[in-house]
C-alpha cells in the first residue's frame, strides 16, 4: 500500500512516516499543499494523509483538486482543526475521514487500515447492484442513474451501497454508523445527516422520481414515491 503523507512539521511527519513503514506501508511525503496536489494528480496512491493548514495551498484546496480529478482515492484529513464546523467542511469536500491533532498513533494506523482495507477489498467479478434507475457497480466503484454517471466521494459510495443493500428497509444512524463508517466514527455528531444530504444532491437532484427519503425520527430510507 502505497500512501501520500502531506504535513509541513518535519518531525511529525517523519514519526508518522517512520511508524507507518514499521506497519509495512510504502510512504511519500510532501511538505506543502503545491507540491502534495501535484503528486497526488500524477501518481497513483492508495491513500491520501492530508494536513489542511500547508504552506502554498491549503489542504482544502489539494483536496478539491484531488476531487476534481479522482473521486476514489480515499483522503484522510489530518489536522488540528477539531470543530464540529471544521470536520463538516472536510466532508463535505470529499474527504473520507478524518482524525484530530493531537492523536493517537495507533488509531491513525487503524483508520489508514480500514480506509485501505476498504478500497482494496476483493469483489466478486460483475457484483452489480440496482434500484429504479440507479446501478451501482462494486468491482469499478461506479454509479449511473437514468445511465448518467454520478460522481461519488468513497464515503458517499460506501453509503449508497448500504441503502442498496437495504431497500424499502429504514436504516437508523446508528446502522449506518455501525455498518457504513468505520469503528472509530463519532455517530453522535451530525455528520450521517450531513452525508445522507450530500449523497441526495448528488443522487436526485434533476430527477422526477425522488429516492433517498427522511423518515423523521427513524432514520433514512431508499425507495421510490
Amino acid at each position: 500500500m502505497n500512501i501520500l503523507l502531506v504535513e509541513d512539521d518535519p518531525r511529525l511527519s517523519a514519526l508518522i512516516r517512520r511508524g507507518l513503514e514499521e506497519e509495512q506501508f510504502e510512504v511519500t511525503v510532501a511538505a506543502d499543499g503545491q507540491l502534495g496536489q501535484q503528486l497526488a494528480l500524477t501518481q497513483p496512491f492508495d491513500l491520501i494523509i492530508l494536513d489542511i493548514i500547508l504552506p502554498h495551498r491549503s489542504g482544502l484546496e489539494v483536496l478539491a483538486a484531488i476531487r476534481g480529478q479522482d473521486t476514489q482515492v480515499p483522503v484522510l484529513l489530518l489536522t488540528a482543526l477539531g470543530t464540529t464546523t471544521d470536520k463538516l467542511q472536510g466532508f463535505g469536500g470529499g474527504a473520507d475521514d478524518y482524525l484530530v491533532k493531537p492523536f493517537d498513533f495507533a488509531e491513525l494506523v487503524a483508520r489508514v487500515r480500514a480506509l485501505t482495507r476498504r478500497g482494496s477489498a476483493a469483489q466478486p467479478k460483475g457484483s452489480r447492484l440496482t434500484f429504479a434507475d440507479v446501478v451501482l457497480d462494486i468491482p469499478s466503484r461506479t454509479v449511473t442513474r437514468a445511465g448518467q454517471a454520478l460522481r461519488l466521494t468513497t464515503r458517499e459510495f460506501n453509503l449508497l451501497e448500504l441503502l442498496m443493500h437495504h431497500p424499502g428497509r429504514v436504516l437508523s444512524r446508528g446502522e449506518i454508523a455501525e455498518q457504513g463508517w468505520d469503528e472509530s466514527f463519532d455517530a453522535g455528531s451530525n455528520v450521517i445527516d450531513v452525508y445522507v444530504s450530500y449523497l441526495r444532491k448528488k443522487v436526485d437532484h434533476g430527477f422526477a422520481t425522488k429516492l433517498i427519503h427522511t423518515v423523521t425520527g427513524a432514520g433514512y430510507v431508499l425507495r421510490q414515491e
